[in-house]
């Protein structure tokens, strides 16, 4: 199995500067001397012949853009690493920048629209997260990456991009209809044949690797269920697949980032002892590597799934805490969508105890104890 990092690597400030000449020296050097590339035993000893530099826009001479690609060997745990990129000629040489660094969005906005478009820069220029993942948010809004109302098996629990490394920021998911469909609406690129990037919103993007029938795209819109694929087997890019899945990695910023405590489809991913365990719950239902995993659709950023930690439902209050009376009861798994927040009195679920509960659109109240939202806090304000 192809495996696509809780660890932000640190972006530059600003494009860094790369040896003057041909823009596809420039992005390979750059891309050769990346920490990710030089850290990796596969690809510690790359050189210029092992990189696919695709330049897809250019504006005269000093503009360029598109994506760079290190191919990895044809080994088990050896996974590519590329990144989409922007490069600017000044008197220094080639300023070059890869998307999720600082620099990225900088050198996006002063691009001519011929290279950069204006949807493109919107989406590069969005408010970077910073350290949202160190500050308790993991909320993604994405589902998983095929149909809603399907269900595929859960062929690998968390484990690297390239296997066994941290951080575990991918999974492998097969079977269904083999349609592997973007997770969140974004801006998609073809990295190389059978490998898919959709950059979306809050600084993260989604790799989908080992597929057939890949589209072709370079900037393209794609809207929350775009088809991008069939899965597959292919490794163009080099690692190796034993089975028809997709690789499926998450990055923040310009990172590959855990992918375990994180919510697609409403299953929240755990990690376990090693590369490729690991379960996923959906409240109290829990799904070892392995088992089958429903499509639920995406968890809106405003809602949560209740967890009744092991119980068959949650009670309902009418206010934040149980000296208020019952107001009915919602069922383990359900999705509440939550008006806002206020403290009360103190429970304790799955996932520690808190003090802070949850105003429902109906009116009621929840601890927040059982309730699963991705974010330590109110997800939409104090009451």
């Amino acid at each position: 199995m192809l495996s696509a990092v809780v660890l932000l690597a640190a972006t530059p400030a600003a494009a860094a500067a790369a040896p003057a000449g041909d823009v596809t020296t420039a992005v390979a050097a750059r891309l050769l001397g990346q920490a990710s590339v030089t850290a990796d035993p596969y690809l510690r000893t790359a050189d210029a012949d092992d990189t696919r530099i695709t330049v897809t826009r250019r504006d005269g001479r000093n503009w360029a853009f598109g994506t760079a690609v290190v191919v990895a060997p044809h080994v088990e745990d050896a996974y590519p690493k590329g990144s989409v990129f922007v490069a600017h000629r000044d008197r220094s040489g080639w300023q070059v920048a890869f998307d999720g660094e600082a620099g990225f969005a900088e050198l996006a906005e002063d691009a001519p629209s011929t290279v950069v478009s204006a949807r493109e820069k919107k989406v590069f220029a969005a408010p970077s997260p910073g350290t949202m993942l160190a500050n308790g948010d993991m909320r993604t809004g994405m589902r998983l990456p095929y149909a809603v109302g399907q269900t595929w098996s859960y062929t690998g629990g968390p484990h690297g991009w390239g296997g066994s490394e941290l951080p575990y920021s991918s999974i492998d998911l097969a079977g269904g209809d083999q349609r592997v469909l973007a997770a969140r609406g974004g801006t998609a690129y073809t990295m190389c044949r059978g490998w898919i990037r959709v950059i979306h919103d809050r600084g993260y993007s989604t790799d989908y690797y080992h597929l057939w029938n890949s589209i072709n795209v370079n900037g393209a819109g794609v809207g929350e269920g775009a088809y991008l694929g069939d899965t597959g087997t292919d490794v163009t890019c080099g690692g190796a697949a034993y089975g028809r899945h997709v690789h499926f990695g998450l990055r923040q910023n310009n990172a590959y980032v855990q992918i375990h405590d994180h919510n697609l489809g409403k299953w929240v991913f755990m990690k376990g002892s090693a590369a490729y365990q690991g379960y996923a719950l959906h409240g109290s239902t829990r799904v070892n590597t392995g088992g089958g995993l429903y499509n639920y659709g995406a968890l809106g950023f405003n809602q949560a799934v209740v967890d009744a930690n092991g119980g068959g439902s949650v009670n309902k209050r009418t206010g934040p805490g149980t000296g208020y009376a019952v107001a009915g009861s919602v069922g383990d798994g359900a999705t509440v969508t939550i008006s806002c927040s206020r403290n009360g009195t103190t429970h304790t679920g799955r996932y520690g105890s808190t003090a802070l509960w949850n105003r429902l659109s109906d009116g009621t109240w929840v601890s927040d104890a059982f309730v699963w939202s991705g974010l330590n806090g109110p997800v939409n304000g104090w009451c």
